[in-house]
This record gives structure tokens, C-alpha cells and sequence, in this order.
């Protein structure tokens, strides 16, 4: 049985002590402040980003890895083991051409390749725990078909809710107009966005912090019940607002595992300062 290799890129936003363990393979995207670029977590960590974030005049730009990148990445797994199979999972194509960049690297490979690149329609820590398990299962000897079955079935299953601080990032990005972020900041609008199908979409707006955290605690509990779930609590720069979300979703669901993650400065780019994000998915058997 060949060896299956997991890759992704950065914005899966997978703790450093995770990837290495087991042994997942980072293509970063890039982070530009003008004329100034870095790899998002490899010369520039999310505390370093934010800290840029919050005192620079400018807005960051991003930018996805080159299909080069991406060959570079294959031939390099393929020379340290030429029977492996590698699954290349990537942020959502709705939102970003990284996961088309690695298709073409994958096309520009001089040599044959047991490669499948998927699509996460999905963001954050909701790619990090389908590469999460994908490793998982890998490391467990698990072939490339039974671990791809099993991401799909995790991918329709999870749920995502983040808690946006500010309509500014969004507003600065294109994703909302002028008009709605100022409307939003008079009224202490707070934004809950998903993914839908790969889709940035806002599920809803709730004014004031607190009543926004009650509304994604009903999100969750509507959409697992009384059944097991893993909990994956994310933040940009103050855990606070997350931990304590965690601990109300604990009294309302049946939490077996809780984990915490930092958003990285690509998603951060997006979504600014004070975002708080919460990942479920069902725990089977």
C-alpha cells in the first residue's frame, strides 16, 4: 500500500505542533502591506500580522501561491517517496484561486503522480479539520479512497460561524458598500458569516456582541442536537470573547473534544481584528 501525503495551504490555519505531527504539508499564501510582501506563517506569524494590521494606514492585500509553488511541492514529496499518493486540500475556489493554482501545478508536474487536489469549499480551520483528519487517517494506513469518502462525509456535516468585530475589513475588501458599514457601526451591528457551497454569506446580524454569541449558540445547537461533536474555537487578536463562547456552547452541546486555533493573517486580511470563529462537526460512533 503506497504511502498517502497530506498537503494544504496556509489558510487552514492548523497549529504549528499539529502540522508537524502529522507530518501535513503547508503551501503558503502571500501577505503584502505595499511594496512589502510575506509568507503567512512562515515569515510573518499572525501575532507579527496583527500587530502590522492595527498600526498601518494601508490595507493588506493577498495573494495565492503560484502554480509553480504547487509543482514544486509534488515533485518534492514525490522524490522523497515515489509511490506516495498525495490529497491536496484547499481553500474554497469560490473565494480564491489557490485551489485552480494547485490543479495547474499538479498539470505542470514533469512526471507521473498519484495526485488529487480537492476543493474544502470552505475556510480557516473549517479546511484545517478536514486536513486534520485526512492526516489522521493517513498516518492510520488508510487508503487515499477511504480517506477521501471520509472528508466528504465530514465536509457536509461541519458547520463554521464567524463573529465579525467590525464591518470595516469587509467593506474595504468589496465584500460589503460603504453605506452598510456605516450603518453597522452606529448600530453595533454584529455580522455572523458561513460558508455556503464555498461562499462567504452573512447568516445573519445581530446588534451587540452578546446577542450575537446567544445566536450562534442556537445555530450550533439547531444543527447538532443532542449528538457528539469535536469544537474547534478560533480568534484574530483577543481569545477572550472565544473561550467563552466555547464554554456556553459546552452546557448546550455534547462537546467530546475542544481545540483553539489562531486565524492567520490571510482569513485576518478578510474579517480584521476582534473575529472570533467557532468549528463543529459530528463525532461518529
Amino acid at each position: 500500500m503506497s504511502t498517502v501525503r497530506i498537503v494544504t495551504d496556509s489558510t487552514a490555519d492548523i497549529p504549528q505542533d499539529m502540522r508537524e505531527k502529522l507530518n501535513i504539508e503547508i503551501v503558503p499564501l502571500k501577505v503584502l502591506f505595499g511594496e512589502e510582501s510575506f509568507l503567512d506563517g512562515v515569515t510573518i506569524s499572525p501575532e507579527q500580522f496583527y500587530d502590522k494590521l492595527t498600526s498601518s494606514s494601508m490595507l493588506p492585500t493577498t495573494s495565492q501561491p503560484s502554480p509553480v509553488e504547487f509543482m514544486e511541492t509534488y515533485d518534492r514529496i514525490l522524490n522523497e517517496s515515489p509511490d506516495a499518493t498525495i490529497i491536496s486540500i484547499h481553500l474554497s475556489s469560490a473565494v480564491s484561486g489557490t485551489y485552480q493554482s494547485a490543479v495547474l501545478g499538479h498539470s505542470l508536474l514533469e512526471r507521473e503522480g498519484d495526485i488529487v487536489v480537492y476543493d474544502s469549499k470552505s475556510a480557516s480551520f473549517g479546511i484545517g479539520m478536514l486536513v486534520v483528519k485526512a492526516a489522521e487517517m493517513a498516518a492510520a494506513g488508510m487508503s487515499k479512497e477511504q480517506i477521501l469518502d471520509a472528508i466528504e462525509t465530514m465536509n457536509q456535516d461541519k458547520r463554521l460561524y464567524f463573529l465579525v468585530d467590525t464591518l470595516e475589513y469587509l467593506q474595504k475588501g468589496g465584500r460589503i458598500g460603504k453605506a452598510a458599514a456605516l450603518f453597522g457601526s452606529i448600530l453595533n451591528i454584529k455580522p455572523i458569516l458561513t460558508l455556503d457551497d464555498g461562499e462567504v454569506t452573512a447568516i445573519d446580524k445581530v446588534r451587540g456582541q452578546k446577542k450575537a454569541v446567544l445566536r450562534i449558540l442556537d445555530l450550533v445547537a439547531k444543527d447538532f442536537g443532542s449528538d457528539p461533536v469535536d469544537m474547534t474555537l478560533a480568534w484574530t487578536t483577543h481569545n477572550e470573547l472565544a473561550l467563552e463562547m466555547g464554554e456556553q456552547a459546552k452546557a448546550r452541546l455534547q462537546v467530546r473534544g475542544t481545540h483553539h486555533t489562531k486565524i492567520g493573517s490571510v482569513i485576518g486580511t478578510h474579517v480584521g481584528p476582534g473575529t472570533v470563529a467557532i468549528f463543529i462537526n459530528r463525532v461518529k460512533g
